[in-house]
């Protein structure tokens, strides 16, 4: 049991360093040379490094000294300091990309095509971080904890609070560098978004498929899911409406790539069964992905078992 949960420390420290370094390439080497304001602390960085020359990770941290103390006295010191550390980590990966770079980043901005790259790449690469670092169990702070204060001592949902903080130091870039620049940090943030959502949903899960399969010949159906597919399902009493006859349904998750073999199986046992297959967001437990892999932070659960290859619905 000590080595898993070494084990997972170790995981959760390599996805924390390796995502706050990937937002932090992003922010350094697309974003601020780009001068696109995507809101937040960068956003801050980004505009105080364009007027006065400012290093945008040093901006960040200063930015986010007083609402980590803020956020101590509303929601504890655990939570504060988890989020301080992302963002500490995530300034110093900022500040050693910028200085390697003078924050000349790696494009050469001639024309607008170069803006539009670092808008679209920046936000894709900086939403993949940010996500990267959620599933370590951290986050990066910033105007998320600002605005889960405002949420709480305001009516305002945390949705619209987030969306008013950015939108502030967003407008204020476009104030500085105009409101095309503006354009371009929406889009940085939608994608930015999108990717976040993405990776928290996606990354350390397998895609799957649900079968429910009404047959008379259910119990050879399963037999052969278990010894060809290795896989297990759950079976579902029920009626049909229309003839009011008790029937079994049976009920099966297997993986993308066993849908066809699957298909197969029922053709071969009842070619008059009735099948239904959609897509199955997620699936957690055996013979696919441990809910610890899964969950994540203090809540986590520090048991821990082995998987058996065989996946059990029931």
């Amino acid at each position: 049991m000590p080595t898993n949960v070494t084990k997972r420390l170790v995981v959760e420290i390599f996805y924390f360093l390796f995502g706050t370094a990937l937002a932090g390439f992003a922010i350094a080497l697309l974003i601020t040379p780009a001068k696109i304001v995507g809101g937040g602390a960068s956003g801050i960085g980004t505009i105080l490094y364009h007027l006065f020359g400012f290093d945008t990770g040093l901006v960040m941290i200063i930015v986010n000294i007083p609402i980590f103390f803020t956020g101590i006295i509303v929601f504890g010191k655990a939570y504060a300091l988890r989020s301080f550390l992302g963002a500490i980590v995530l300034s110093v990966w900022v500040s050693i990309f910028g200085q390697l770079t003078s924050y000349q980043g790696i494009l050469p901005y001639a024309d607008r095509v170069d803006t539009l790259l670092s808008a679209i790449f920046g936000g894709v690469i900086l939403g993949a971080g940010i996500g990267v670092v959620m599933k370590s169990g951290a986050n990066t702070g910033g105007t998320d904890i600002l605005a889960q204060i405002i949420s709480h001592f305001t009516p305002i949902p945390l949705g619209n609070a987030l969306f008013l903080a950015d939108a502030i130091v967003i407008g204020i870039g476009a104030v500085a560098f105009g409101i095309e620049r503006a354009l371009f940090a929406i889009i940085t943030l939608y994608l930015s978004g999108q990717m976040v959502n993405y990776v928290v949903m996606n990354m350390g899960t397998k895609y799957a498929k649900t079968a429910y399969i009404v047959s008379e010949h259910y119990q050879k159906i399963g037999e052969r899911i278990i010894t060809e597919l290795q896989r297990g399902g759950t079976l579902i009493r029920g009626s049909g409406i229309y003839t009011s006859k008790e029937r079994t349904m049976l009920m099966a998750v297997v993986h993308n790539q066993q849908i066809t073999q699957l298909t197969k199986i029922v053709n071969e046992e009842d070619p008059k069964a009735f099948m239904i297959v959609h897509e199955t967001y997620q699936a957690l437990g055996e013979g696919f992905v441990p809910m610890t892999s899964i969950t994540s932070g203090p809540e986590r659960t520090s048991r821990s078992r082995r998987t058996p290859k065989r996946g059990k619905a029931d």
